[in-house]
């Protein structure tokens, strides 16, 4: 090697040697490599690494090392796929038509929960999923009974630590108020979400598939935790109080007058509102205490009513009646003395409306507080029913009941 290159890199290691030293580098192979004779060649070398075998590492920088590499039970943690459950109830997105152009003539209620779960394999790419078969029915056939098995259900799943979340696929007949049910006694911030389809499996262009997957994404998310029962229907989030169905054959069919909680798009969640009504953890109402529920019938109102219907509600063991009026819950001047009569005799009378939007005023129609009636607010007359069902498990007093109603 020529002399002047020798003198220059006994410059350079003469700077470079302190320097490692006070960052806790060994010496030793850089002193030994210095030594050691190697043959001329005009091809660049690649250095060799400072650290031989034999050549341990000093504390300051295995502890750097260590600091390094990322923590295995947050970065596990970060990974985990969220467990959830999927209730089967039947319905139309268990159904099947004779031919794919059958979108609106079709037998519900013939597919079990694990032919759903295989026909959406994304399914498993946001969540850990496993089926129960709890019933297999059109919804128009629910009852209060299978309400409350139900509710028991969801209400056990998410009391397991291994449990984030729950999915019912269930009939859209029915689905506001299984939703709305489920809102009133569930004790649980855990997401619970309702989903359906309009269009059987089978059918060209079947909403079911999608629905179900994004079913499953909310109910893994974060961002629902707390946010009540939702159904998630046609790429929307809605409130399982708010929902109601409002056509029968097209897949946007779900709305609320209050709009929907947000949207999913995607895989991902956005909201731009929340539920002001109390519901689950706040809730006074524990399906873990509820094992039925007191009769209560609708009445649907018209012109040329039959002040007959009531009585029959009456003599069918009917605890409250919810008076389904005209426009603002009107009671005809025919009836008003018909439903004094019945309320006198103890059984509740509660005034909601046919009408899709808006809520009923108290004391404007009818003199509710002379009456000693109960109004629905903005309540639908078949949600109203199952409010009161539930107020009667606490109480027969008029004002406890009205407080529900306001509050709920």
């Amino acid at each position: 090697m020529p002399s002047s290159r020798r003198r220059l890199r006994s410059s350079l290691c003469a700077a470079i040697l302190p320097l490692a030293c006070s960052f806790g580098v060994g010496t030793a192979p850089l002193a030994a490599k210095e030594t050691k004779s190697a043959p001329p060649t005009n091809e660049a070398r690649t250095p060799e690494p400072a650290l031989t075998p034999a050549t341990k590492p000093t504390e300051s920088a295995a502890t750097a090392k260590a600091a390094e590499a990322p923590a295995a039970t947050p970065a596990a943690a970060e990974t985990r796929k969220p467990n959830v459950v999927i209730l089967a109830t039947g319905g139309t997105i268990a159904g099947a038509g004779a031919t794919s152009a059958n979108s609106a003539s079709y037998a519900s209620a013939k597919l079990a929960v694990d032919k759903l779960i295989a026909a959406v394999p994304e399914i498993t790419t946001v969540a850990n999923v496993r089926g129960e078969q709890v019933f297999q029915i059109g919804s128009e056939s629910f009852t209060d009974a299978k309400l409350i098995q139900l509710a028991k259900r969801v209400s056990a799943l998410l009391k397991q630590d291994d449990v984030d979340g729950v999915v019912i696929t269930h009939g859209t007949d029915t689905i506001e108020e299984t939703s709305f049910f489920l809102n009133l006694v569930v004790h649980s911030d855990k997401p619970i979400v309702v989903v359906g389809s309009m269009r059987p499996s089978t059918a060209l262009s079947a909403d079911g598939a999608l629905n179900l997957l994004d079913a499953v994404t909310v109910a893994g998310s974060k961002e629902a935790i707390g946010k009540g029962v939702v159904v998630t229907m046609n790429d929307y989030i809605q409130s399982g109080r708010d929902v109601t169905k409002r056509v029968n054959v097209v897949p946007n069919a779900f709305y609320s007058q209050w709009g929907p909680l947000g949207m999913i798009v995607e895989g991902k969640s956005y909201y731009y509102r929340t539920l002001a009504k109390r519901h689950n953890m706040s809730s006074e109402f524990d399906i873990d205490s509820i094992d039925s529920l007191p009769l209560v019938g609708i009445v649907y109102g018209s012109g040329n009513m039959i002040p007959a219907v009531y009585d029959a509600e009456v003599q069918a063991g009917a605890k409250a009646i919810i008076h389904a009026g005209t426009g603002n819950g009107s009671v005809p001047d025919y009836l008003v003395d018909k439903l004094r009569d019945i309320r006198a005799k103890g059984t509740i009378i509660v005034r909601s409306a046919r009408v899709p939007d808006g809520y009923v005023v108290r004391n404007a129609e009818q003199p509710d507080d002379k009456y000693d009636w109960v109004v629905s607010h903005d309540l639908n007359p078949q949600k109203a029913k199952l409010l009161a069902a539930l107020a009667l498990t606490k109480t027969t007093d008029t004002k406890e009941i009205q407080r529900i109603f306001w509050e709920y």
